[in-house]
């Protein structure tokens, strides 16, 4: 009895109540999809700033993007996507502004939305004259040339220096300009050439040239010995005599060459030529040759009485 009436109670005028839902659901979907909400959107920010030729640059930095509250519609808010906005163009080709405003009415919204706040309102900016200036170029060198061999003197450059272009506070201050390191690993005597990559320039600075031309010089390795209170040999005259009788010899050889040598070895001599007279005295050179060896005498001369 009970499940009958139950049956009839669903049952009875069932079209009638399928039509009553239906009526139902579009008047929730009207009233609830027409109801006003509030939303954040993230929008691009597109800057247009001074030409070249200006010579102005922005030091600030710009938000890619901005925070921007909507209101509109739940249904249409529902669709709206930040690919649907256009970006916000800020126009600083003046180059001398010192703050730009963005006013929710700036920001491109699909229609029956409306932009209520924007986030940040407002941007300081900050501006700096761009300059021009010569920066020297370092160049590094790692590696170990072969045994027996050096780097000579200091690796050059070519150009010496590079063109930075930049804001003026960050161009005054470079000392220099880095370029990747020279490798001389396993080199021997010679010089050698390489084109270098500049290394990347401070943030708003570039140079003018990508690369430079390095070049390093290779010699045997040298190294130093002295000899102290060397007497010198007077040859050419029995009775000759140097004043002073004895000098100082530093030798600059290859480490092999050095170790080799032994102070008897070490002669130095001045010569007296055969037309001079019986007697008198003259200031002559004081010679010393040693293979493979740079030699220096102090003093270099020497008065020679006979």
């Amino acid at each position: 009895m009970d499940f009958v009436w139950l049956r009839n109670l669903v049952t009875e005028n069932l079209n009638l109540k399928l039509l009553s839902l239906a009526f139902a659901l579009v008047l929730y979907s009207l009233v609830h999809g027409s109801q006003e909400e509030q939303r954040s959107v993230l929008v691009n920010v597109v800057a247009i700033t001074p030409p070249d030729e200006s010579n102005r640059v922005l030091m600030t930095q710009l938000p890619p993007q901005i925070r921007v509250t909507v209101r509109g519609p739940k249904s249409t808010l529902d669709d709206l996507h930040s690919d649907d906005v256009a970006p916000i163009h800020l126009d600083l080709r003046g180059g001398n502004e010192t703050r730009v405003t963005i006013a929710p009415e700036m920001i491109p919204l699909p229609p029956g939305l409306k932009a209520e706040q924007v986030d940040p309102p407002e941007i300081d900016l900050v501006w700096e004259d761009t300059i021009v200036r010569d920066v020297p170029v370092e160049v590094g060198v790692v590696g170990t040339p072969a045994a027996g061999f050096v780097v000579k003197n200091a690796p050059t450059a070519d150009p010496p220096a590079v063109r930075a272009r930049g804001p003026k506070s960050a161009v005054v201050v470079l000392q220099h300009a880095r370029i990747d390191a020279f490798d001389v690993g396993g080199l021997t005597e010679g010089k050698y050439s390489r084109q270098l990559a500049v290394d990347r320039p401070p943030p708003r600075v570039s140079f003018d040239v990508p690369s430079v031309s390095a070049t390093v010089e290779i010699g045997r390795e040298m190294v130093e010995r002295p000899f102290t209170k060397v007497p010198v040999a007077v040859i050419g005259h029995a009775n000759a005599k140097a004043q002073p009788s004895e000098v100082d010899v530093r030798l600059t050889c290859p480490p092999e060459i050095v170790r080799a040598l032994r102070p008897e070895q070490i002669l130095p001599r001045v010569q007296v030529g055969a037309a001079m007279s019986e007697h008198g005295s003259d200031a002559l050179p004081v010679q010393l040759t040693i293979d493979q060896c740079t030699v220096q005498v102090t003093p270099p001369s020497v008065i020679v009485r006979w």
